[in-house]
């Protein structure tokens, strides 16, 4: 029996001040376009979004956020916003935390032992763990580098510091409408802690499959701008 409520969250990734989708994350392979991004996050917070998930891919590659699209949002949004995109230092955390963000995502940085204790210990449950996966292995730096750390071994050492939840993203799968990575995300979600779940997301029977492996949440982006379903319709499911 499931015990957590599961969560559908919609996604708003921004390269050069537009709604994008990428394929595996590459900068040269925009596959959907969805428009100004405060626009957008107005139509999801009208449609019933409880939170939203916002990547800066220009943050994620250059590895210096700015904390200018987050403002921008959290001027006009009353959701919690979970945001993503370079976010390499405890200061970067610390100003995106004051700008309005409810949630920061850290992936690269939290490879290093060192700097995930202290972020663990700083802010707690508003720190996110992305593990983005590679042939097993943790993808870095905007997902142009490929580590040689396991994602099983990066979410034991996540629980060994207490980080309250994990990102979890098959690269492979990001943007392609493909299906999630199952067996990749059955093997994180063992280790216990909440993860949301991203990558490849395509139909409400995905979201399905999600919910009953026991995904805290999943991130919808590239159906949700395809009109593969509707946001209403993933929300009501997830009610289910």
């Amino acid at each position: 029996m499931l015990t957590r409520k599961f969560e559908v969250i919609p996604a708003i990734d921004v390269l050069d001040g537009r709604v994008v989708r990428l394929s595996q994350g590459r900068r040269d392979t925009v596959t959907l376009e969805g428009g100004d991004p405060v626009a957008l996050a107005g139509r999801y917070g009208a449609q019933g979004a409880g939170w939203l998930h916002v990547v800066d891919l220009d943050g994620a590659f250059s590895g210096t956020p700015t904390v200018d699209l987050l403002r921008r949002l959290a001027a006009v949004s009353s959701l919690p916003l979970q945001i993503g995109g370079g976010y390499r230092t405890i200061d970067a955390i610390e100003a995106a935390l004051v700008s309005g963000a409810s949630r920061v995502m850290v992936g690269t940085a939290a490879l290093d032992p060192e700097f995930l204790h202290e972020a663990v210990g700083r802010f707690a449950d508003a720190l996110v763990v992305a593990i983005d996966v590679r042939d097993g292995k943790v993808a870095s730096d905007g997902w142009e580098q490929t580590s040689q750390v396991a994602a099983s071994e990066l979410a034991a050492r996540c629980v060994d510091v207490g980080v309250a939840r994990l990102l979890v993203t098959s690269t492979a799968r990001d943007g392609s409408l493909a299906g999630p990575d199952l067996p990749l995300l059955e093997e994180l979600v063992a280790i216990g802690l909440p993860v949301i779940a991203a990558g490849g997301v395509s139909s409400l029977a995905d979201l399905a499959a999600l919910r009953d492996l026991g995904c805290e949440a999943a991130i919808a982006g590239s159906a949700l701008l395809a009109g593969r379903f509707t946001l209403p319709e993933a929300l009501a499911l997830a009610r289910d």
